[in-house]
């Protein structure tokens, strides 16, 4: 972004437009995308997802001017839906007992591909330039690195995946065997995960953590080189850090949230997401008062482990939300992730400050872990979970994963 923001003479209402560009669009994306897995599979839905974003991957790359580059970074946010069909995926192919270290692990994957982004990309543009191309033309031939590779894992997707382990969704409705929420149309699963209250408090847990995260993203390596004064390289090494924790750190979070279940029950894992949001907000609030580029890069990190561990944490509360309307309300919760990036963009165009939004963010983040704890559920409900989770233990030597789907 900061070569870009040169060759096109962007301003910072420019720039700040172009962030929350990034992210917009993915909200539509997230709240159509869960009812599309319930209704068509998730291993249909992915592939198609990942052909059709691929293509403004491929179009930014022909792009001349701000209104040009805007509207291809609109259309790429669409991509990011695939997030809430990955956690779709992974709650129907793992049984209660270990659903949440399999959500965080596949989405932490997910995410650190956004540091592997913010690391490798200035050096695939450094690769190019040495062939002897210049760098306006050179970053746009590297943005066919990240298309090709979306165009490669939707035919690895469509030729190994399944939607749940017994198969294929519509092979099974053809024999008369449907998954729970596949009884129901889409949308009408999308209603009714709309009308429970938990879901909008994990919506608004998702914005203070997803949404903090992608907001970093989006703004962390311009941060370092307008605030501190690295280099592109380096910025790029400091920003790429808070990305490559998601390899551990949201999958840190999913093992902590079923480790407290087996012991402490299922409202454990809310009490969990309340204490790492906690922990966050504190940490914006360092990161925001730096005054040196190696404590601002210590800050980031710790705050940056408390982020991902609560977005891990919000995605192993998920499944045990409404079973029948999975869909729903991971897309639900999904959306929320890129409603908090939305809002800190527009938070960022109000202040003007990278740093003053910094020390803002924490104070909502602080102020939204009460959220988490207002997750609360019946006995009846906390019963018939406990009853699937000692079902999915004395399953789990023959076969760990069909006790979610039959549930």
């Amino acid at each position: 972004m900061p070569l870009i923001k040169g060759e096109f003479h962007l301003s910072k209402d420019q720039l700040a437009n172009i962030s929350i560009a990034a992210v917009a669009v993915t909200v539509f994306g997230r709240l159509i995308v869960g009812p599309l897995c319930d209704r068509f599979g998730p291993r249909r839905t992915y592939t198609w997802l990942l052909v059709l974003g691929a293509i403004p991957v491929f179009g930014i790359a022909f792009a001349h001017s701000y209104a040009s580059f805007l509207f291809f970074r609109l259309a790429i946010g669409i991509a990011g839906a695939g997030f809430v069909i990955t956690q779709y995926h992974t709650s129907v192919m793992f049984a209660p007992n270990v659903v949440g270290t399999a959500n965080a692990a596949a989405a932490g994957w997910g995410n650190a591909g956004g540091g592997v982004a913010q690391s490798v990309m200035p050096w695939v543009l450094a690769a190019v330039v040495a062939l002897g191309v210049q760098q306006g033309m050179g970053w746009r031939a590297a943005m066919f690195v990240p298309g090709v590779a979306m165009l490669i894992v939707a035919a690895l997707y469509w030729r190994y995946g399944q939607d749940c382990p017994h198969g294929d969704y519509r092979e099974l409705r053809a024999m008369g065997v449907l998954t729970e929420s596949g009884k129901a149309s889409g949308w009408r699963v999308f209603a009714t995960a709309a009308s429970n209250y938990r879901v909008w408090m994990l919506f608004v847990t998702y914005a203070g953590c997803f949404g903090i995260e992608l907001f970093v993203h989006g703004v962390a390596a311009s941060y370092y080189v307008d605030r501190f004064g690295l280099d592109l390289s380096h910025a790029g090494l400091a920003a790429g850090s808070f990305g490559l924790l998601a390899l551990f750190a949201r999958a840190l979070g999913g093992i902590a949230s079923d480790r407290l279940s087996r012991g402490h029950g299922l409202a454990s894992r809310s009490w969990l997401l309340g204490a790492l949001m906690l922990g966050e907000g504190l940490g914006l609030l360092w990161f925001s008062n730096t005054q040196t580029v190696s404590l601002a890069v210590a800050a980031m990190i710790t705050f940056g482990l408390f982020t991902h561990m609560a977005c891990g944490a919000t995605y192993a509360l998920v499944p045990f939300i409404d079973r029948k309307s999975l869909g729903g309300v991971a897309g639900i919760v999904g959306a929320g992730g890129n409603v908090g990036a939305v809002a800190a963009g527009f938070l960022l165009k109000s202040t003007g400050s990278v740093q003053h939004t910094f020390a803002l963010l924490g104070g909502f983040v602080i102020a939204g872990s009460l959220c988490a704890l207002a997750v609360r559920f019946s006995a009846e409900h906390t019963a018939r979970e406990e009853e699937l989770y000692q079902e999915a233990l004395g399953l789990n030597q023959v076969e760990p994963a069909a006790s979610s789907v039959a549930a």
